[in-house]
């Protein structure tokens, strides 16, 4: 993956001539120094699993260019869309301070680039540094479009850790061997659930456990004795994963790019959008060792694929075709494995928690089935008892509308989104257990473009509670714009009385993942404006409408205020 950079000089001219990027730039946080990267979104025939296809990627490559920077770059990158996809690139984990144009998802903050179309997305790093990463926001072309964003510390400024012998990206994927637009069009048609991934893949490699894949394998060549600094990134779209190396340790430094207080484990579990670097040293015998990602389903009755996809931590010396020792992985549904992970996660710094809350937010998150209403419904309702899949929050689908909330909020364009969404459910219950569950007949939800409204400044509480309404599930659900301090969790019905709230030093992460038949409680104040998507990271739950939008206001002068919009936002 090597980064694909455009000459400085046609950047400068393409400035000097383009006003309204200058005039916009001015508006924004001035960074260090500025990063330019070209981005050609084409089409490339690839070879997997004994079949051949034509998938999405960045400048020829899968997974994508690396972007790299420092604490307090700016970053601008030019996206050329060459494809007959629309698309837009989301950067995961960048807060976006003064720059919600520029975030990615779409109908959310930008119309789609459409094919032939270009679109220049800028922005600083201020005051944020580590594991990132970028992908495609439209549909579910994330699958194939995605790639590692680092941001490593000011010059001089050490890490907070040995500094290892060398570090390496891993990327965690799904492969399907069908076309992922048409997928996500068949699946949400049928009103049925999606097809498991035909493969997990590690930079793009499914690895030897896949029909003709056995030289199709990443590898990391391990000097003994030597500490590597290993970035893992979940850019998957539909199945939470464990990651574990054969018989090493893994010490936990650093989750959703933010340091932690050191933590070591055999294993770890990342959810689509979560980020997390970790230290291993090799340390033990020279050997071939596999490193694996295999799935973690926490919800009931579903299909997913359950072969692990393997890499290799081959220590130098040891045979080329020494057998690769196979790590051992908890079962599919280990939740406890999970909570280990997580109570392990505290932050290095000391934390800046709101202690007094402005706003109390209660949502609750999970799946529904709404009643066929379908003249074909053996083709359009095949869901659980032949209703039609959905998702949602507070019992709302989310609809995305025909423009961008963003510009439509901005521009002040009325109908196409609404200010009701309910700061609690509309009614409260035994969530987790005492769901109503008559399918289809009480488990539809509403459908809306509902946003929540908030002022500058807001000190915001929020909860968020799995449902049993279908299943029970652990929900990755991100937040942009923002990260937040994760100051409690727990299993059952949250209860304000008995929830023990960590206020010394709770990790501060962007995407939570919200426990199966529990809940989560975060923390932040609202001091970005803009329109912020907040939603679940597993793709087939947002297409269903698992997410909202939060709207945060402006504040007072030019440092709390969004700028205009650029002049080449697509136009949908």
């Amino acid at each position: 993956m090597v980064n694909s950079t455009i000459s400085f000089v046609l950047w400068l001219s393409l400035l000097a001539y383009t006003c309204n990027i200058v005039h916009v730039m001015s508006q924004l946080p001035s960074g260090i120094s500025t990063r330019f990267y070209d981005f050609k979104v084409q089409t490339k025939r690839v070879t997997k699993l004994c079949n051949s296809k034509d998938i999405v990627v960045i400048n020829g490559e899968f997974p994508g260019p690396v972007v790299s920077a420092q604490e307090g770059d700016r970053i601008i990158v030019k996206v050329t869309n060459q494809t007959p996809f629309n698309i837009t690139i989301h950067w995961h984990g960048v807060r976006q301070l003064l720059s919600c144009w520029f975030d990615g998802p779409s109908f959310i903050t930008q119309c789609p680039i459409q094919g032939g179309q270009s679109f220049t997305y800028n922005f600083t790093m201020v005051k944020q540094k580590g594991t990132f990463f970028w992908h495609a926001h439209v549909s579910w072309l994330r699958a194939t479009a995605y790639g590692a964003l680092v941001v490593y510390p000011k010059t001089g400024v050490p890490y907070p850790f040995k500094y290892p012998y060398e570090e390496h990206i891993i990327l965690l994927g799904e492969y399907w061997l069908k076309d992922v637009v048409q997928l996500e069009r068949t699946t949400i048609a049928s009103g049925s659930v999606p097809p498991p991934a035909d493969a997990y893949t590690i930079n793009g490699q499914p690895g030897p456990n896949y029909n003709c894949s056995k030289d199709d394998v990443y590898k990391i060549n391990a000097l003994p004795g030597k500490t590597y600094l290993l970035r893992l990134i979940h850019a998957g779209l539909n199945t939470e994963h464990f990651f574990a190396i054969a018989n090493h340790k893994l010490t936990i430094v650093e989750a959703d790019a933010e340091y932690t207080k050191p933590f070591t484990t055999d294993r770890v579990m990342l959810g689509p959008g979560q980020t997390m670097s970790v230290l291993v040293t090799a340390d033990q015998p020279i050997g071939r060792y596999s490193m694996a990602m295999a799935p973690y389903m926490s919800a009931q009755g579903l299909k997913f694929q359950n072969i692990s996809s393997t890499a290799y931590f081959q220590y130098l010396g040891a045979a080329p075709d020494a057998l690769s020792i196979p790590p051992k992985l908890p079962s599919y549904n280990d939740n406890l494995a999970v909570k280990t992970v997580m109570d392990g996660l505290r932050s290095l710094k000391p934390p800046n928690i709101p202690k007094e809350i402005d706003t109390n937010l209660f949502i609750t998150i999970g799946l529904n089935v709404q009643k066929c209403r379908s003249d074909t419904p053996q083709q359009n309702c095949q869901g659980l008892n032949n209703g039609v899949m959905a998702a949602s929050m507070n019992n709302i689908s989310f609809v995305k509308p025909k423009i961008s909330v963003l510009e439509a909020y901005y521009k002040k364009i009325n109908g196409s989104f609404t200010e009701d969404f309910p700061e609690v459910p509309q009614e409260f219950y035994d969530f987790v257990n005492g769901a109503p569950n008559n399918i289809p007949n009480n488990t539809q939800s509403l459908n809306g473009t509902r946003t929540i409204i908030l002022e500058y400044g807001t000190r915001v509480q929020l909860i968020l509670q799995d449902t049993g309404t279908v299943s029970t599930e652990n929900h990755p659900i991100h937040l942009h714009g923002y990260s937040f301090y994760v100051i409690g969790y727990g299993n059952g019905n949250y209860d304000q009385d008995a929830a023990n709230f960590n206020l010394v030093d709770p990790p501060y992460m962007n995407t939570i993942g919200v426990p199966v038949g529990g809940w989560a409680a975060i923390r932040f104040v609202a001091d970005n404006p803009g329109v912020w998507y907040m939603h679940c990271h597993l793709d087939i739950h947002q297409s269903w409408g698992l997410g909202t939008a939060i709207i945060v206001k402006n504040g007072k002068g030019k440092f709390q205020t969004l700028p205009h919009p650029p002049a080449d936002l697509p136009r949908c």
